[in-house]
């Protein structure tokens, strides 16, 4: 019977000791995901809006052009057709 209860007690003081650890270290750990998240979007945002730019040094000067694809227009559109109203 004392083994048991030995066993309990031991058992019990693990748990309010991880339960102290977590109360403390919450707020860090909390702090340390959210800045890694958040540097992980600003990432993903950067690569999808085309910002993503390797860092030049200082004094450097880059023109980027668009490409002329885009600025292109077709020709082509169809066949104008005239509706008129039957009565």
């Amino acid at each position: 019977m004392m083994d048991f209860i030995k066993t309990i007690l031991i058992v019990l003081l693990v748990f309010f000791a991880v339960r102290i650890i977590w109360r403390f270290s919450k707020p860090y750990l909390f702090k340390y995901l959210t800045r890694k998240a958040g540097e992980k979007f600003q990432d993903m945002a950067g690569k999808f809006s085309g910002q993503a730019r390797p860092k030049q040094p200082e004094g450097t000067t880059t023109i980027l052009n668009k490409s002329q694809n885009e600025h292109k227009v077709k020709k082509n559109v169809g066949e104008y057709i005239d509706y008129e109203e039957i009565d």
